[in-house]
């Protein structure tokens, strides 16, 4: 992706996990994990907007890890249809940012499985941001966020995506009174429309 990508080798409970790390120029303020999209539709973690979520955050100062998940790319395993997927997002953070500030972002699946992850570390580490793209809410279980995470939660959707329709994201949402950021016109993929999705997670995080 840059001069400042370097490849890892990780470990997890399926094997070795394939995964990069995009390097801001200066001091990292922290690092952000982030999670692709459904490993059995193609999701990689060469996906472009994992990619521009990744790029967002560096040009924010961020240390950034994609990782594939179990069974993708050189990622051992097979697919556990996001239970062992979110036991990998758990090990990457634990050798990538064991301490100090960290992040969590995913698109679609990858926002799915981040949610987990969200709400299995809120009690014992703080979570700096949180970004959510295209969240797959209408095929699983995406888990409620703490309260006190929302004002660190930025969530994005399509307002024509239909991969994950709208109504589903908002119906996961309304209970939460968690805000949910709408891209007029916006597909799932955002085509066209991905330097607008970088701008606004710039924004989150520069809030």
């Amino acid at each position: 992706m840059n001069a400042q990508t370097q490849s890892l080798r990780l470990t997890g409970a399926a094997g070795l996990i394939e995964a990069v790390r995009d390097e801001p120029a200066a001091t990292p303020r922290g690092t952000v994990v982030i999670a692709h999209p459904h490993p059995l539709f193609g999701g990689t973690l060469d996906n472009k907007v994992v990619q521009t979520l990744a790029r967002a955050f560096v040009q924010c100062g961020w240390s950034a890890v994609r990782f594939n998940f179990r069974g993708v790319g050189a990622s051992q395993g097979v697919h556990d249809e996001g239970r062992g997927e979110a036991q990998d997002l758990l090990a990457v953070i634990q050798q990538v940012a064991p301490a100090g500030p960290l992040a969590l972002a995913g698109f679609s699946f990858g926002s799915f499985v981040a949610s987990h992850a969200v709400q299995a570390l809120w009690d014992s580490r703080s979570l700096e941001k949180i970004v959510f793209v295209g969240t797959a809410a209408a095929r699983f279980g995406v888990a409620v966020l703490p309260e006190a995470a929302h004002e660190r939660t930025l969530v994005v959707h399509g307002e024509q995506d239909d991969t994950v329709p709208l109504a589903a994201v908002l119906d996961w949402a309304r209970p939460q009174s968690l805000p949910v950021t709408v891209i007029p016109g916006g597909g799932h993929f955002f085509h066209g429309q991905l330097p607008l999705l970088k701008n606004l997670v710039v924004r989150h995080l520069n809030s």
